[in-house]
């Protein structure tokens, strides 16, 4: 058996057509296939596809009723818990779809900043943002993450 990438994960919206914006402008997804499910209150949902082809979100609108992880944050401010903390895209520059996440209504939680990890130390360039819509996304420059033997 291989696994050969992430397919998706899958996001349900307060505001299903700004959020749908939000990744369209702001990180060039492109609209995928679109559904319904009535089984589960689902009138609403959309595949989102990267330009690379390879990523993609699952949208959903505020009424589905979907199994989720963790719980939902009851503030705007509040860290939400759960198995997934966050979502990061690669970006060619960070501190351009930074302030590109910003004008389009995201808010700051790191600012654009480059640190060392670990030792041996790797150099990695990233940003985090909460989206409109709530999620923890991390813009992160190409990282090779892939361990290395001393």
């Amino acid at each position: 058996m291989t696994v050969h990438g992430l397919a998706h994960a899958a996001i349900q919206a307060q505001d299903y057509a700004a959020t749908l914006e939000f990744y369209i402008q702001v990180l060039d997804f492109r609209l995928g296939h679109h559904w319904s499910l009535p089984a589960f209150n689902l009138e609403q949902a959309t595949m989102l596809v990267s330009a690379d082809g390879r990523t993609c979100l699952e949208i959903f609108d505020p009424q589905a009723e979907i199994p989720a992880q963790g719980r939902k944050a009851r503030a705007a401010d509040e860290i939400a818990h759960g198995a997934l903390l966050h979502l990061a895209f690669y970006v060619d520059d960070v501190q351009e779809t930074y302030e590109k996440a910003l004008a389009h209504g995201a808010r700051t939680y790191v600012a654009p900043a480059t640190m060392q990890l670990g030792e041996p130390p790797l150099t990695v360039r990233n940003a985090v943002v909460h989206s409109p819509n709530g999620e923890v996304i991390e813009f992160l420059e190409a990282a090779d993450f892939t361990r290395k033997e001393s």
